[in-house]
């Protein structure tokens, strides 16, 4: 784990790990939620949404070229709130800062208020570096590296072994504007207007553009919103309905409202979900942070005392060589489909946690 302003670990693309970073710098009142679609219907289930985080495959071009995007802008330093990455693997956090920092109804705590005020006359690269030398952010960041030595050799900078880079953008309404805040390039994107709430259906096919400069194999995409406390929304709504209910069986009689029991009861039990989903990302989180290496280590051994190890790895590189030939037959279907003028989708991907 990282200890010092040039040593920013790997983070896994998890919307559990996005909202325990933010609770850990001290922004109260929002979660991150993953998104497998952007269709209308699934949007409108999370507002108010206060920005998106793209993960997309990083090729090395400069993704100005986008369809309907345009290049960097002069903007305004005052309004916008954007930094330039400056340190490798930092994309991630960048990525968040960058909605959290832009949305003034976000409750930024003490820590991230007054950094946002020490750094507001900063020009981007300055901004950059500034995140990177804020202990609280890099120690948080940190706090959520995997302790596994194997991905530490993996990612050693002269190991041999080169993987797929990922990258981090955030979409975010600003001022009335859709922005696109990516930290490796000298500004940010303007999309244009966006009144109210309009720039969730805006960010849509900007998305999928970007999406389909790829190859039809590619699906390593990864989407999530920044929104508010889920469980505060719902029970904000089942006290609204209670009180409405209140309100008309006393005009009516305590049989009156049966829609609004029925709206009260299924929030109730979106909080028991939601209650439970938190306590197991905690539990996941805490297990990131735990080494398995020794455990799993023992129990190879113990099989090879036993005389059962080389028969279980024979069967793994059986069953290893089928899954990859599968998914290059899925692969290469895809492949032919995006050549006869078939679609990406508006679909997303796998979870990778291989930034640049």
């Amino acid at each position: 784990m990282g200890d010092d302003t040039g040593n920013w670990c790997l983070i896994e693309s998890d919307p559990g790990v996005f909202t325990g970073l933010i609770k850990g710098i001290g922004v109260n009142g929002v979660q991150v939620e993953e998104i497998y679609s952007i269709d209308k219907e699934t949007l409108e289930d999370l507002r108010p949404v206060h920005g998106l985080i793209f993960l997309f495959k990083w090729e090395g071009r400069n993704p100005a070229s986008t369809p309907g995007s345009q290049a960097p802008i002069e903007y305004d330093n005052d309004k916008v709130f954007f930094a330039q990455q400056v340190i490798t693997n930092a994309c991630a956090t960048q990525a968040i800062l960058s909605v959290l920092l832009n949305s003034p109804s976000i409750d930024l705590g003490e820590e991230l208020t007054n950094f946002k005020s020490f750094v507001s006359d900063f020009p981007a690269e300055l901004k950059g570096v500034a995140i990177t030398n804020s202990d609280l952010i890099r120690t948080v960041h940190n706090s959520f590296a995997r302790s596994d030595p194997f991905i530490n050799e993996m990612n050693d900078p002269g190991s041999k072994e080169k993987e797929d880079l990922f990258h981090f953008i955030a979409y975010t309404p600003i001022n009335g504007q859709l922005y696109e805040l990516d930290g490796l390039q000298e500004g940010p994107r303007n999309h244009g207007p966006c009144p109210g709430d309009s720039w969730l259906e805006k960010v849509g096919p900007i998305i999928q553009a970007r999406m389909a400069q790829y190859a039809g194999g590619e699906i390593r995409f990864n989407l999530m919103a920044v929104v508010d406390d889920r469980i505060k929304v719902y029970e904000e709504k089942k006290a609204s309905y209670e009180a409405q209910l209140a309100a008309l069986q006393q005009r009516e009689g305590p049989e009156a409202g049966g829609w609004l029991k029925g709206e009260i009861e299924n929030l109730k039990q979106d909080i028991v979900k939601e209650e439970e989903k938190r306590m197991k990302q905690q539990r996941e989180n805490k297990l990131r942070r735990h080494n398995f290496v020794p455990l799993v280590y023992e129990l190879l051994k113990g099989l090879a005392q036993e005389g059962k190890l080389e028969g279980l790895v024979e069967e793994g590189r059986i069953r290893a060589k089928a899954e990859l030939e599968s998914a290059r037959q899925r692969k290469t279907a895809a492949a032919a489909s995006a050549g006869q003028g078939g679609s990406t989708g508006d679909n997303f991907g796998e979870d990778v946690d291989m930034y640049e």
